[in-house]
C-alpha cells in the first residue's frame, strides 16, 4: 500500500493550520495527485479533477449518510437535513427543496434582493463606513425571509442575519466561533419549529406557494410529515445559504476594488458579462475547501484502494484553481466564461453533478442569480475604499477579506440607474 507513512499520521491539526491549502498541498506532494491519510482518526482519500468529481458523485461509490461530522451538523446543516440522506429518501426531500430553489422563484428572489439593496444603499449615504459583508447579510436576510414567507420585523433582521452568518462562520473551527454557531442554530431551529407547528395548527398563516407552506406540509418518502425540528432545519437550509452569499458579495467588493477595469465593464449591465463575473467570482475566491463522503463498499481509484466506510474528500478549492482546467488560474478573469458552458463536473465551488439527483448544492441557482444582480448594483455605486486590511487568510475556514470590505462616502449617481438598452 503506497503512502503508508501518511496513513499513520492524523492530519486534523495540519488541516486547521493550513485551511484551504491543506489538501492541495498534499496532492502536490503525491506522485499522482491522490492523497491517502488519516483525518479525525479515520482513513481518508483525497481526490481532485472532473473524473474524481464524477467518481465522488456516483451514489454507487459514495454516500453522505454518516459522513458529515456531528460538529458540522450542529452548526452548518442541522441534524436530519437533506444533506445527510441518500437514495430514495434523499431524492424525495431534495425534490421539495429544488421546487423552491429553482425555476421562476429564483428570479423573484433576485428581483426582491435588487429592490432591498437599493433601499439599503440609500441608507448608507453619509455613513462613516459601511462594512459590505455585514450590510449585504442584512439585505439578503430581509429578502429571503420575505420570499420564503417567514415573518420577520425590520428590527429583528440584524439579529437573525448575525445568527445565520454565525452558523456558516463556525462550522469548521473549534472554540468561540463554533459554540456561537451552535447557539445560533439551536435558537433559530426552536423559533422556526414553533412557526411550523403554528402553521399546521392554523394559528399562523403561510403564503400559498411559499417555502414555509411547502415545508410545513411536505411528506417524506415514508408519507409522514416532517418532524417540526427537521422542518425547521430545512427552512434554515434555504435561508442560511442565501445569506451566505454575503461572503461572495464581500469578495465582489474586493474584486471591484482590485480590478477597476472589471468594475467598469460590470456596471454596463451586460447580462453575459454579469453571468461570467458570477462564475469567475465563485471559481477564483475560496468558499468551501472540500466536500466529503463515505465509500459505500470497497473501491479503487487510479490504483488506490478505498476501503468501505472510509472517508473520501473531493478538493473543491484545488480543482477551481487547477491549471489543467483553467488557464492562468490565479488571475481573476471573467472573460474565461464568456461563451463557455459551465460543466457539471469542472466548476464546482458548491459541489458537482446534477442537483436534481445528487448532492450538488440545491441553492446554487439562487447564488448565481444573486451574483448576476447585486455586484452590478455595487459597481454602479459611487464610494471610496479607505485603507484597511483586505487580506484573505487561507488558514481560516470559511475565509473572507479580513476587514469585511469597508466602503465610505457612499453616494448615488446617474450611473446607479443605468440599464442596457
Amino acid at each position: 500500500m503506497p503512502h503508508d507513512h501518511g496513513l499513520r499520521l492524523d492530519q486534523t491539526v495540519p488541516l486547521f493550520r493550513e485551511g484551504y491549502g491543506w489538501l492541495p498541498n498534499r496532492r502536490r506532494r503525491s506522485a499522482d495527485g491522490v492523497v491517502e491519510c488519516r483525518l479525525m482518526g479515520m482513513r481518508a482519500t483525497g481526490l481532485c479533477g472532473p473524473d474524481a468529481a464524477r467518481f465522488f458523485y456516483d451514489e454507487e461509490h459514495i454516500r453522505r449518510h454518516g459522513a458529515l461530522p456531528p460538529p458540522v451538523l450542529s452548526t452548518l446543516f442541522g441534524h436530519g437535513a437533506v444533506h445527510t440522506l441518500d437514495g430514495a429518501a434523499h431524492r424525495a426531500r431534495k425534490a421539495m427543496i429544488l421546487a423552491l430553489t429553482t425555476g421562476d422563484g429564483v428570479q423573484a428572489l433576485a428581483e426582491r434582493a435588487d429592490r432591498d439593496w437599493g433601499i439599503a444603499a440609500s441608507s448608507w449615504h453619509g455613513s462613516d463606513g459601511v462594512v459590505l459583508f455585514r450590510a449585504a447579510s442584512r439585505v439578503l436576510t430581509r429578502s429571503v425571509c420575505t420570499w420564503t414567507g417567514i415573518p420577520v420585523a425590520d428590527t429583528e433582521v440584524p439579529a437573525l442575519a448575525d445568527d445565520l452568518l454565525a452558523m456558516v462562520d463556525g462550522f469548521a473551527t473549534a472554540g468561540p466561533r463554533h459554540w456561537k454557531a451552535r447557539q445560533a442554530r439551536r435558537r433559530r431551529e426552536n423559533w422556526l419549529a414553533g412557526l411550523v407547528e403554528e402553521v399546521r395548527a392554523g394559528a399562523a398563516s403561510a403564503p400559498a406557494g411559499s417555502a414555509v407552506a411547502a415545508v410545513a406540509t411536505h411528506r417524506d418518502v415514508d408519507r409522514e410529515l416532517l418532524d417540526p425540528c427537521v422542518a425547521a432545519v430545512e427552512l434554515i437550509n434555504i435561508i442560511r445559504p442565501t445569506v451566505a452569499v454575503s461572503w461572495f458579495l464581500a469578495f465582489a467588493g474586493h474584486a471591484l476594488h482590485r480590478w477597476p477595469a472589471v468594475a467598469e465593464r460590470l456596471r454596463t449591465g451586460d447580462p453575459a458579462y454579469a453571468a461570467a463575473f458570477a462564475h469567475e467570482l465563485r471559481r477564483f475566491y475560496p468558499f468551501a475547501p472540500f466536500v466529503g463522503g463515505r465509500a459505500v463498499h470497497d473501491l479503487s481509484y487510479r490504483g488506490h484502494d478505498i476501503p468501505a466506510g472510509s472517508m473520501v474528500l473531493l478538493d473543491l478549492y484545488g480543482q477551481n484553481h487547477d491549471p489543467q482546467l483553467w488557464t492562468d488560474p490565479y488571475r481573476f478573469n471573467p472573460d474565461r466564461f464568456i461563451g463557455r458552458p459551465v460543466g457539471a463536473f469542472d466548476l464546482i465551488p458548491q459541489g458537482g453533478g446534477d442537483p436534481r439527483t445528487g448532492h450538488r448544492c440545491p441553492g446554487e441557482q439562487i447564488t448565481v442569480a444573486l451574483l448576476e444582480t447585486l455586484p452590478v448594483r455595487l459597481a454602479r455605486l459611487d464610494y471610496e475604499v479607505p485603507a484597511q486590511d483586505l487580506t484573505i487568510p487561507l488558514h481560516r475556514i470559511p475565509t473572507r477579506p479580513a476587514s469585511g470590505v469597508v466602503i465610505t462616502n457612499v453616494r448615488t449617481s446617474d450611473r446607479a440607474d443605468e440599464r442596457t438598452g
